[in-house]
């Protein structure tokens, strides 16, 4: 794979692998693994809010008479 970034993008994390440490290639992969588990949590919200919904549909209904 090869990850294309802007001039601004490669410094901005030039910058901060730096100062985390790290090497740039370190900071992109976090970067990734954290996109993914947000983008994995924020499923599994939607997808209780839409159980909760069903399931009292008709509470719902009432209290926003």
């Amino acid at each position: 794979m090869t990850l294309r970034l802007t001039d601004e993008e490669q410094a901005a994390l030039k910058e901060r692998a730096e100062l985390e440490g790290i090497s740039m290639q370190e900071a992109a992969r976090r970067a990734v693994r954290e996109f993914v588990a947000r983008s994995r949590h924020r499923d599994r919200v939607g997808e209780a809010a839409e159980l909760i919904v069903s399931q009292h549909a008709e509470a719902l209904r009432r209290l926003a008479e």
